[in-house]
């Protein structure tokens, strides 16, 4: 159907068939809102279907406000409380699909990300939500205040009192990520915190770009950014994150360093803690400090295998040595060695980021509903909005937190 023919009608236009917008459209449908459900891929649920390594790492059981990042750290607490996911669990174990915990609160599917889809689909079915796909080139306009939206697209056009943008951010393009959502807001007289790659591999350069020559060697390590001393500026202390860091061909990357870019910006430090297993008062450099302990190179080196890879070990004798051997130079490698600093050249891009920081700000978006304060009717839920969470199924708990809340109020 050509842009600029007769509408279709309905109540409610979700733009986006991703986490989010099926939720939220399967939300509405099973309260007899008649919605329908728009996207530009031939297929709904393209992200579902990768994450997790194709096992849909679907929610947390810690999830929490704290492990979210936004200009408004309290807004995401109202539909968070409202939707938690022990709510996501039950309907997981009502359609009778299997999952298995990992670490840190993680929930996998057993088996394949395509069960959780095919759940939301089916979820859609029950609520009798109309699937538009190849949804291309939408626009979006409103008929005066108080009228209609009028949703124009290359699949068809629509009308409908309220229009919920699920589009998602600009992480993963080759799955078809767009600034759509960015668009819709501006013209809508929304404003946008600018939207950065997360959860995202960083650039290593000039010499450090040498660390890249251990590609393939994991260790685990603390890894924070964003740290700032001076409590005058009246910023939090970094969060730390305590997992395996991965070195690639282009710098770092492995889930601690995926964690602490979220909250890395250009021109500031990444730091790591080299033995994150020391326990309180005790040192890596111990057997140097011993009353009898060898003070030199190789027993530099040694103190580090005990809590690195060889390789990895090696590398950071060969650059982070002591300026001398006495107690106060040992001292002070001990204390680079738990708080040492990389300088990235920058991330990967949106091409390899999870997600999308930054989005829809926040202060626009009423917190229990998603809806947009300045334009009724216009809601906006997902990773459209300044919401990001940690990594391990915390993004996808705010997708569906996020979409019964604007589900419920359409």
């Amino acid at each position: 159907m050509p842009i600029g023919s007769v509408a279709r009608v309905y109540d409610v236009v979700v733009l986006g068939a991703g986490a989010a917008g099926l939720m939220c459209a399967a939300v509405a449908g099973e309260r007899g809102r008649r919605v329908a459900l728009l996207d530009h891929n031939a297929q709904p649920g393209r992200k579902i279907l990768i994450s997790g390594g194709g096992r849909c790492n679907f929610t947390n059981i810690h999830c929490a406000p704290d492990r979210f990042l936004s200009a408004n750290p309290h807004f995401a607490k109202s539909a968070l409380a409202l939707y938690t996911p022990q709510h996501f669990l039950e309907l997981i174990n009502r359609y009778r699909i299997p999952w298995h915990e990992k670490t840190l609160g993680q929930l996998f599917c057993d088996h394949s990300s395509w069960a959780v889809l095919d759940m939301l689909r089916a979820e859609c079915e029950r609520g009798r939500v109309h699937l538009v796909l190849n949804a291309r080139d939408v626009r979006v306009e409103r008929a005066g205040e108080g009228g209609r939206f009028r949703v124009e697209s290359h699949a068809g056009n629509f009308e409908a009192d309220a229009v919920v943008v699920a589009t998602g951010g600009l992480s993963i393009p080759k799955l078809g990520a767009t600034g759509l959502a960015y668009d819709l807001a501006r013209q809508f007289g929304l404003r946008v915190v600018d939207p950065r790659p997360a959860l995202v591999p960083l650039v290593l350069g000039g010499e450090e770009a040498h660390w890249t020559e251990l590609t393939g060697v994991s260790a685990e390590v603390i890894a924070w950014a964003g740290e700032d001393s001076d409590a005058r500026h009246g910023r939090r202390p970094a969060k730390r994150f305590r997992e395996k860091m991965l070195v690639t061909h282009r710098g770092l990357s492995g889930p601690a360093i995926l964690q602490a870019s979220s909250y890395w910006r250009p021109g500031e430090a990444l730091h790591l803690d080299f033995a994150p297993a020391l326990k309180s008062g005790e040192r890596l450099l111990q057997t140097l400090l011993e009353p009898r302990g060898r003070r030199d190179e190789t027993a530099f080196r040694q103190a580090l295998r005990g809590f690195l890879p060889q390789r990895m070990a090696d590398r950071v004798a060969e650059v982070g040595a002591p300026e001398g051997w006495g107690n106060a130079a040992l001292d002070a490698s001990e204390r680079r060695l738990r708080d040492w600093e990389f300088h990235p050249a920058g991330t990967e891009g949106f091409e390899k980021a999870e997600v999308t920081a930054g989005g829809v700000n926040t202060d626009d978006l009423n917190a229990r509903t998603m809806e947009a304060r300045i334009m009724p009717g216009l809601f906006f839920i997902g990773e459209a909005v300044d919401v990001t969470g940690h990594l391990g199924g915390f993004n996808f708990q705010w997708a569906w937190a996020s979409a019964v809340a604007a589900g419920s109020a359409v």
